[in-house]
């Protein structure tokens, strides 16, 4: 496999680049409650308590995170997901309406809206601790078909959530993408069972995803997401399988190294760019792979300039001068 990286830019991207974008997004909805980062320690596991500097209570889940950053940038976004019928619920609705998101929800009276706690330490790790019954709920009936309609691009976000979706509804939405002449992308975030599950259990829930990739545009994830998935030892061979399994092309969140697109047998990397004082981390991959979804119909722009784009667009939002994430509305 070949690769390639260029020089670092400062130059700022404008909106402009996502002109008559539009993204649907299918993925998780929940409520995060977000801590400022702290020390860990032996001391989380005894009994006691610990004091940080703030609790921020925003919206949470990849899908929805990943709709309010293409909607901040100025696409047009439908969200399809599920919520209990309850308050919290209500409230991610109205979030989302007031961000100028299409909403379609199920509403679910056995399984409640969510709630993810994010941890974040000092040494740049973090933890997420959630109980998400209505996203794990989550079943292609429950998708309003007629929202694909007039869509560039279709996320498949938190594909791991929901096993109904995981072993037979992901097939159903991207051959009705496919038959509507959209674009796909698959999220391939962290499976909680890696690492915990039997191995007969992560083989299975692997293949499944796997077996969908013929369907997908643009797979995106991190260097450590992808290794796993692909049981690769290390990234080239990762991406190497991950196309030859069917995937067109990968996108993939190399942290400090900056952004890569996988095509082709061509590595293209570009370096972040600068960031003064970060002041938000976690997101960061999510902000990056939209960037790179609302560019994917710009046959006009080459892969180097879109990579360099969500770069800067990356450290704006770790700078704090964009805010992609909203807080939950009351």
């Amino acid at each position: 496999m070949s690769s390639s990286t260029s020089a670092p830019t400062t130059s700022m991207p404008t909106e402009s680049l996502f002109a008559g974008s539009s993204l649907c997004v299918v993925g998780n909805i929940n409520r995060d409650l977000k801590t400022a980062r702290f020390a860990p320690g032996s001391h989380l596991f005894t009994d006691g308590e610990t004091s940080v500097a703030a609790i921020e209570e925003t919206v949470g889940g990849g899908g929805a995170n990943s709709a309010f950053a293409a909607a901040s940038l100025g696409a047009q976004v439908t969200f399809l997901g599920k919520v209990g019928a309850d308050g919290l619920g209500d409230r991610l609705e109205r979030t989302l309406a007031r961000h100028g998101i299409a909403a379609h929800l199920r509403r679910d009276a056995a399984h409640p809206s969510g709630t993810s706690l994010a941890l974040a330490f000092d040494n740049g790790h973090r933890h997420f601790i959630s109980c998400l019954p209505a996203n794990e709920a989550l079943c292609f009936a429950d998708l309003d078909g007629g929202a694909l309609a007039a869509q560039r691009h279709l996320l498949r976000a938190d594909v791991w959530f929901s096993e109904a979706m995981l072993f037979a509804g992901n097939r159903q939405l991207f051959q009705a993408a496919r038959a509507a002449g959209v674009a796909v992308s698959l999220d391939l975030n962290w499976d909680p069972h890696w690492g915990r599950a039997d191995a007969t259990q992560i083989a299975a829930r692997k293949q499944a995803v796997r077996d969908v990739l013929p369907f997908v545009d643009l797979a995106h994830g991190n260097v450590r997401e992808l290794m796993e998935f692909a049981d690769a030892p290390e990234l080239d061979s990762a991406l190497q399988r991950l196309t030859a399994w069917g995937a067109r092309a990968v996108v993939v969140h190399l942290a400090a190294q900056g952004a890569g697109y996988y095509a082709d047998g061509e590595l293209h990397i570009e370096p972040p760019a600068p960031v003064r004082a970060p002041v938000q981390t976690t997101g960061t991959g999510d902000v990056l792979s939209v960037c790179m979804m609302l560019t994917h119909h710009r046959a006009d722009l080459p892969i180097r300039e879109r990579l360099r784009a969500a770069n800067a667009i990356v450290a704006g939002f770790m700078e704090g001068h964009r805010q992609l994430i909203p807080a939950l509305a009351d």
